[in-house]
């Protein structure tokens, strides 16, 4: 008997509100829309570690950003960490990636040999480390450090790869990871068409933006809906192919976009617009069509989650949860929270300290190392106008949420330290360092 497939698309910097299922952003999304009534959609997903490269990280290792050992961009995956692949190709999977890698350090634009860089997708790659010229696809492909190129908008050459690879291993067991780089900025790099979908001054506006780009977001609503269509293309690739019964299929993203939310863009905050993320599975026959789960689940569940879903127990180090029981309606854990968090800050978070923080299902909590503190009540407040950590009436609220913080630092071993102490104990403060100066020179952004 054939195993179930596993496809996982994720988009980058792509926030749960930009769906129309999630009935709260004007973005067109027919086809995801469909999947979500079809499958199950998620209203309390979050990225863990809300930026790039640890959130990759954990997803693929199922472990938090500070157990996989990858706190910050572009450093590497430590080889001896094991992926979801690694796991299924001891099941006699075929596992295959495609699209934005961002997991193997400087350079952006590196060749990722075949072996434990490429941490078990060994049997299909067509990737590149990082690109976000979106008119300019380029990828390395199998076991060539030949970069390939191709004209055209990339997630659509991606689409086509990942329907190639669908199509190579039918009949057989596979798990394939899709992994585009939209609707990451730059937000007006998407195909014309979807552009004039979203005229920007009809674009209407969510409160508490503050200095926005109004083409910018209707950019960014122009990358979903290419993203959609590219999903209609998978979902139909799997009906030709008669797969569509034997595939858990997933849509997700790394973590979300501020986009001008408090005046801020980008990601690295814990509001919702940068950790809350889309999350569907359809897994036809196995999972209820049309269900709305409001389970907390964090990317560094997802891992442990597919793995149950298939049948296969996940690694003792995975430290995510395992949530298949839910899904299936059987017994599992119930999370009270998702543990949220940003260990050193660099980038667009430059300014920022580093935080800690829990999501529950009602509140989001948060403190930043040397001060500061974050309280809202997301049913009351959904776009979290209003700071509730220094109003009267809280303190019992707030010593809870701090305990349930605390509970997960002890679990996870996490000292709440500085960044650069974090990144000594890892034994990459080096690594980090060859980091700044390739982006920003010497001694310009050096701890």
């Amino acid at each position: 008997m054939i195993k179930s497939n596993i496809l996982y698309i994720f988009a980058d910097q792509m926030r749960a509100s930009a769906m129309g299922c999630m009935h709260d952003e004007p973005v067109h999304t027919p086809n995801l829309d469909r999947l979500a009534a079809e499958g199950v959609l998620f209203t309390h997903a979050y990225a863990n570690t809300p930026v790039c490269t640890p959130s990759r990280a954990s997803l693929l290792t199922g472990k938090h950003a500070l157990s996989a050992r990858l706190v910050v961009n572009d450093l590497r995956l430590p080889e001896g960490e094991l992926s979801i692949a690694d796991v299924l190709n001891g099941h006699g999977y075929r596992c295959g990636y495609v699209g934005k890698w961002h997991l193997d350090g400087i350079s952006r634009h590196m060749f990722t040999p075949p072996g434990r860089r490429r941490h078990g997708f060994d049997d299909y790659w067509a990737a590149y480390n990082c690109n976000h010229n979106y008119f300019d696809p380029k990828w390395f492909e199998d076991d060539a450090p030949e970069l390939k190129r191709g004209t055209g908008y990339d997630a659509d050459i991606q689409t086509d790869q990942a329907i190639s690879f669908i199509e190579q291993f039918r009949g057989e067991a596979w798990c394939l990871f899709l992994s585009w780089g939209p609707p990451h900025d730059p937000y007006r790099m998407a195909p014309q068409e979807f552009l004039e979908m979203y005229p920007p001054t009809d674009i209407p506006l969510r409160p508490g933006m503050e200095g926005v780009d109004r083409e910018a977001v209707a950019g960014y609503y122009a990358h979903v809906s290419a993203l959609d269509r590219n999903v209609g293309r998978l979902m139909a690739a799997l009906d030709r192919l008669g797969l569509a019964d034997d595939t858990i299929v997933v849509f997700s993203s790394d973590h979300g976009d501020m986009l001008w939310a408090h005046g801020r863009r980008n990601k690295q905050q814990p509001h919702e617009e940068s950790i809350h993320i889309p999350l569907i599975v359809r897994w036809s026959g196995h999972l209820s069509a049309g269900k709305v789960e409001e389970v907390l689940i964090g990317v560094a569940d997802h891992t442990p989650t597919l793995l149950g879903l298939v049948g296969i127990p996940a690694p003792a180090a995975m430290n995510g949860l395992d949530l298949s029981g839910l899904l299936l309606e059987q017994d599992g854990p119930t999370p009270a929270s998702v543990f949220i968090n940003e260990y050193v800050s660099f980038d667009q978070a430059q300014a920022w300290q580093p935080w800690r923080g829990v999501r529950t299902a009602r509140y989001t909590y948060a403190r930043w190392l040397q001060g500061g503190t974050l309280l809202f009540d997301n049913e009351a407040d959904p776009h979290q106008m209003r700071n509730l950590a220094h109003e009267p009436g809280h303190e019992a609220l707030l010593a809870g949420l701090e305990a349930e913080l605390q509970g997960w630092l002890a679990r996870l071993g996490d000292k709440f330290m500085p960044g650069e102490a974090h990144l000594r104990e890892l034994g990459q403060a080096e690594e980090w360092q060859i980091r700044q100066e390739h982006f920003y020179g010497f001694g310009t952004r050096n701890f």
